[in-house]
């Protein structure tokens, strides 16, 4: 009778044991995994990203340790936080992310990847559209801290506060349309 019971004991501690080894490997998992888990290029988030959450209904949140600037066709600016709605293929509803263009900052919206074989990826910046080659997100982007100044999202770019002007240190933020 011992037998039986020492078998299933086994059993149930082999069973216990792949399930730690797989939880393991879920948490573990990068943000880029996910994003290309998901259909989308790895490149779309930066190398900084500190950790995020994913809920059952696909809402998003990526935290970084800092808002931060790139580069893929323009200047990119990552807020500390961003969200969205990740589905197959496509981020939408995004909060915290925002590219320049023609000297002003916008929000992207939606990032949609319809068709990988077009080698195009669609930026939603609200005025319009913009089509990005997939191949400036083969790899995570590295993210600098921003500048001194305050980044004038309005304006055409950077530029120093009155706080400069009066001896004291100047604080980035972010301002959007």
């Amino acid at each position: 009778m011992a037998v039986p019971q020492s078998r299933s004991v086994l059993v149930l501690l082999g069973l216990l044991g792949i399930l730690i080894l797989d939880l393991h490997r879920v948490q573990a998992d990068s943000i880029h995994d996910l994003l290309k888990s998901r259909g989308l290029p790895v490149g779309l988030l930066p190398k900084a990203v500190k950790s995020y959450t994913l809920d059952d209904h696909g809402r998003l949140e990526v935290f970084l340790d800092r808002p931060c600037l790139t580069k893929f066709e323009s200047r990119v600016y990552f807020d500390s936080v961003v969200k969205g709605n990740l589905s197959y293929g496509e981020l939408t509803g995004l909060e915290g992310l925002s590219q320049e263009e023609l000297f002003l900052w916008l929000p992207v919206k939606d990032i949609i990847l319809d068709d990988p074989s077009s080698g195009v990826i669609l930026f939603d910046i609200g005025v319009a559209h913009k089509q990005l080659s997939l191949s400036l997100f083969e790899d995570p982007p590295e993210c600098k801290p921003e500048a001194q100044g305050t980044l004038s999202l309005g304006s055409g770019g950077w530029q120093e506060d009155e706080r400069k002007e009066k001896g004291f240190g100047v604080e980035m933020k972010p301002q959007i349309l």
